[in-house]
Order: C-alpha cells, then sequence, then structure tokens
C-alpha cells in the first residue's frame, strides 16, 4: 500500500530576490494565543499595488537588460538583431524617466497573492489593490484597454482599466505563516494573445514528436507580441487551465526556483537541458528579433508537470520584450517590492544606428501614394526603410466602422487612401509632449479588411507589427501593396523622437481608437510584404528540423 505523502505541485525554493522597502506604515504585529498576527491595513495594500503598476511600467529587471546588451556583443547576431536590441534598450532609457511608459498597450493589470495564515486583513484585499490598480492608471501616463461587456455585441471601455484579474491564496508554507507575497504583471494584448493550449496525447511523449511539434508551433508565435521573448512551454498538467497558468508564471522566471528532477511523488520540475535544446531551436529559425536572425528568444523555460493518464496539455507562453512584472511581500519590516533597474542608461553600448545596419532607405510619406508605392516596389523584403511625413493612425474599432461604410456602398474616406495607415492606438500624452507612448499594434486583427479596403484604394501601405496571413500577401499581389513591418515594443522612444504631431482626425468617440493623423521624422521599419507577393515571414514560418538539435546553444 502507498503511504501517504504531501508534496507541493510546484515546489519552490528559497526566494533571492533583492526587495526595495516601500513603506514601513501600514504594518503591525500583535500576539494572539502565542502566535505572532501580522495586521495589513487597507492603505498597505493599495499603496503597495500603486507603486508595482508604476515601477512595472517604467522599468525593467537587470536581467532583462542585460540580455538585451549581450544580443549587441554577440558577432553572430543579425543587423537587424542588433538594431532592434539597440533600441529597445534606448526605450527602456527613456521609460524609466517615468513620463512615458514602456509600451502603448499598457496592459491587464494582474496580482497573485499569497496569504499566510498568521496575516490580518478588513478581508477586502481585492477591492484595495484595485484601487492601488486604479490610482496608477488614473494619474500615469498608461492606456485604457479594458472593455465592459453592456451586451453580448456591445462594449465600452471602462475608463479605468479595471477590472483587474487578483488571484488570492492561501500560504501554507512553514516560515511564511506571518508574510503576505505578490506577484504583479501588466500583460499587453500583444503577448497574451499568444498563450496557447494543445490537448494532445502520450504519443507526444519521444524526441522526435516533441521536436516536430515544437518546430511548427513555436514558429507560430510570429512576431507579433515584439520579440525577443521569454520563453515558457509546459508540458502535463492536473488540468488544462492550470498548465496555461503555470506556463504564464513560467514565462514570469517566477517558477525559476522548482526542482530541476522529478519524482514518484508526482510535483512539477524544470527540464534545464530542454531547455537549452529549444532556444538552440528557435535560433535556428531565422526570425530572430523580429526581422531576421537568432534572437527570437532571451532564454527558455520547460516545465514537466504530472497529468492524468488520458490527457496531456501543452501550453505555451511568452513575456514580450516590455517584460512587465514584479515580485511584493509584505512582512513585519514593512512592505516591499523587487528591485528593478533605474538607470537602464548602463546597458547602453557606445554605438550609433549607423554600426548596426548600412542600408537604411528614406520615404518620404507626403509625396503622392503611387510615388511610395514605386520607391517600395524597387525595394527587397527585409529592407530597413526610414518613414517621415504624414501617418493616418486607424486600428480595430476605425477599421469595423469604415468596412461598414463600404457595405452601405459608400467609399473610404480621403486619408485612407492618401496616407500610409499605421495600426496603433497611443496611451496618454504628458504635458510637454507631443505624443504618449504610441507603438504599433498587432497587424494581424486587421487582416480580413486589407482586400476589401485596397480595392477600394485604401490601405495600400499599411505599417504595424508582427507577421501577417496569406491574405494580406494576396491582397498585396493583387493590388500593388505594400506593408512595413514597425519594430514592436519601443512604444516610448517613438514618442520621443519619431512623432512630432498627433491630432484627431475621425472617429473622437472611440477614445484611443479614433482615428489620428500623426506627423513622424526618421521613424524606422522594414519592408515584410511586398506588391510581388513576397513575404519575409513566409520563409521562417515553414518547420525545417525533424528533431531538437543536440549540442551547446550558439553564442552561450
Amino acid at each position: 500500500m502507498t503511504e501517504f505523502t504531501y508534496e507541493d505541485l510546484l515546489p519552490l525554493g528559497p526566494d533571492t530576490t533583492e526587495y526595495r522597502l516601500v513603506t514601513a506604515d501600514g504594518v503591525r504585529t500583535t500576539e494572539v494565543d502565542g502566535r505572532s498576527i501580522l495586521h495589513v491595513e487597507p492603505e498597505a495594500l493599495r499603496l503597495l499595488a500603486f507603486e508595482a503598476l508604476r515601477d512595472i511600467s517604467h522599468l525593467l529587471r537587470t536581467s532583462h537588460l542585460t540580455q538585451l546588451a549581450r544580443i549587441l556583443e554577440d558577432p553572430e547576431a543579425s543587423a537587424n538583431d542588433r538594431f532592434v536590441a539597440l533600441d529597445l534598450l534606448k526605450n527602456a532609457n527613456i521609460a524609466a524617466g517615468g513620463v512615458l511608459p514602456m509600451c502603448q498597450d499598457t496592459g491587464t493589470a494582474i496580482v497573485m497573492g499569497k496569504r499566510g495564515q498568521q496575516v490580518w486583513t478588513t478581508g477586502r484585499d481585492e477591492e484595495h489593490l484595485s484601487r492601488g490598480i486604479f490610482d496608477a492608471y488614473q494619474q500615469l501616463n498608461l492606456r485604457y484597454s479594458q472593455m465592459a461587456p453592456i451586451s453580448m455585441w456591445e462594449e465600452r471601455n471602462t475608463g479605468s482599466n479595471l477590472p483587474a484579474q487578483i488571484e488570492l491564496y492561501a500560504n501554507t508554507h512553514a516560515g511564511h505563516e506571518a508574510q503576505y507575497e505578490f506577484l504583479f504583471m501588466a500583460k499587453g494584448g500583444g503577448s497574451a494573445n499568444k498563450s496557447y493550449l494543445y490537448q494532445q496525447t502520450a504519443a507526444l511523449l519521444n524526441p522526435a514528436s516533441f521536436a516536430a511539434f515544437l518546430d511548427e508551433k513555436l514558429r507560430e508565435i510570429g512576431t507579433a507580441a515584439c520579440p525577443p521573448y521569454h520563453l515558457a512551454v509546459v508540458v502535463g498538467g492536473t488540468s488544462a487551465e492550470f498548465a496555461v497558468k503555470t506556463a504564464k508564471y513560467a514565462s514570469a522566471r517566477y517558477l525559476d526556483s522548482l526542482p530541476v528532477h522529478g519524482s514518484a511523488n508526482g510535483h512539477g520540475f524544470r527540464d534545464l537541458e530542454m531547455e537549452q535544446e529549444i532556444w538552440r531551436m528557435t535560433q535556428a529559425f531565422g526570425i530572430g528579433a523580429q526581422f531576421g536572425g537568432k534572437y527570437f528568444c532571451h532564454d527558455v523555460r520547460v516545465i514537466r508537470l504530472p497529468r492524468h493518464g488520458a490527457s496531456l496539455p501543452v501550453a505555451i507562453a511568452v513575456s514580450c520584450s516590455a517584460d512587465r512584472q514584479a515580485l511584493a511581500k509584505i512582512t513585519p519590516e514593512g512592505v516591499f517590492l523587487e528591485q528593478l533597474e533605474h538607470d537602464p542608461a548602463r546597458f547602453l553600448p557606445e554605438v550609433s544606428d549607423a554600426h548596426l545596419d548600412d542600408d537604411v532607405v528614406a520615404i518620404d510619406l507626403n509625396q503622392p501614394m503611387d510615388a511610395i508605392r514605386n520607391q517600395l516596389s524597387a525595394l527587397p523584403v527585409k529592407t530597413r526603410v526610414s518613414l517621415t511625413g504624414s501617418l493616418v493612425v486607424a486600428r480595430d474599432l476605425a477599421h469595423s466602422r469604415m468596412k461598414a461604410m463600404l457595405d452601405r456602398g459608400e467609399p473610404l474616406p480621403d486619408y485612407m487612401r492618401n496616407n500610409a495607415v499605421y495600426y496603433a492606438g497611443p496611451a496618454k500624452t504628458p504635458a510637454g509632449y507631443a505624443s504618449g507612448s504610441f507603438g504599433p499594434t498587432t497587424a494581424g486583427r486587421m487582416d480580413s479588411y486589407v482586400d476589401q479596403f485596397q480595392k477600394a484604394g485604401g490601405s495600400m501601405v499599411m505599417l504595424a507589427k508582427g507577421n501577417r496571413s496569406k491574405l494580406v500577401t494576396d491582397a498585396c499581389r493583387e493590388n500593388g501593396g505594400f506593408y512595413l513591418g514597425s519594430i514592436g515594443g519601443p512604444a516610448a522612444v517613438l514618442a520621443q523622437d519619431n512623432i512630432t504631431k498627433v491630432e484627431v482626425l475621425d472617429f473622437p468617440e472611440l477614445g484611443m481608437e479614433a482615428v489620428w493623423l500623426i506627423e513622424v521624422v526618421d521613424f524606422p521599419a522594414f519592408v515584410v510584404v511586398d506588391d510581388k507577393g513576397n513575404d519575409f515571414f513566409a520563409e521562417t514560418m515553414r518547420p525545417m528540423v525533424s528533431r531538437i538539435p543536440v549540442g551547446p546553444p550558439a553564442g552561450s
């Protein structure tokens, strides 16, 4: 007979995080029945949530910045890898100033908390944490992205970025009885949309099948979520939803202290060898840091979980270049938050853009559309271009409204025919700035509109982030259109250095999804899809290997 043995499903090791003290106020201890009770006041929870959302909107972990800097030092990195890495380092430097957030999509606020049994609060912890999140989005230059369902079909922006996703658990670990521990995350739509669940079977559990599966599925992530990624792969799980949640936490490196070997007790563990093998696989894809190269991922986490014998969930998740998360804790000594990097400038090299890529083509956006198209037609895909002039900004809701106009027999607005269109939505504009953080949104959401719009004379030159479907490639070939890829991630750089004027052009009631007219100078982009049907990403999306390669990872 098997004896009872209890073991955590995800047994974490010691916490080695460096923390900063936020405040010693709002916490006190008393003795009750011989136990030390930690009392946490509502203001401590509110302040912690506010500070956490502020920090992760503007600051990154030192380890993440170190990985970006290494790309610049790697002789095997492509010129485009280095260009993206340098732009992301510049972006981190600007965002650290505390005015412009690192990404215009300031995300869904996610809080996971573990409360020790000797921590006493008012019992309304979710409300107090939500108040801190509300204050952060109201007072900082962050964007409201949460849509409230009014009916099955009608939605309305909440105007506060609430509700947040808050999940609180009991912490029964010895030594943590009088401690409240947290993970704060801000998850933008781009990376959140790249969380995948695959219901597989035991037939996947062999090296050849697993390698072929990953070679296909990892390529499908594409670049829309702003690589280089922190990639997580979870194999197994007591339920499908647990597998996906584990992948999300693993991508935030929250599970790094898991054991590195399994046991008959069924706990989860990290497979360090598989992590290196998958990382090397992604380097061979050729996708790179958005526009070709080896740095599709900074690193990989692989978690193996127990499973029901009839089920094998596999979950994949990423944390993008806006790598926004921080640990926190409340102890008898006070309220503490993970120490993020306040001086990202020390990671910037003594290098200029000229050292990264010698082939940059200047494009005047104020010339007639036919002239712009003629100039782009002479350029091969993957060419780096520099855009100066006027851009129209329109995304999901604006496209939907314009499609309705076409369906009613009305023409597209002139601005869609005479200008290149940028898929984006700005964060709040700080005082003294022409624009708030204003990076590109995921292009694929607009794919279904392209052919109809181009046949109506619009969307002939499109600008956004990520790969497009065959619908767009075919439409551009048939209609003479182009898709330019913008670097995903450096929204603060674009606001400070490249966008000189922003004004609402149409549909002002849509808020950040209104149609905008912006003026740009030296706006960086790459030719991704041309008028001949060439698509830079098409080749990199084709599986190339039949097994995971062996040997040390390149550049390790």
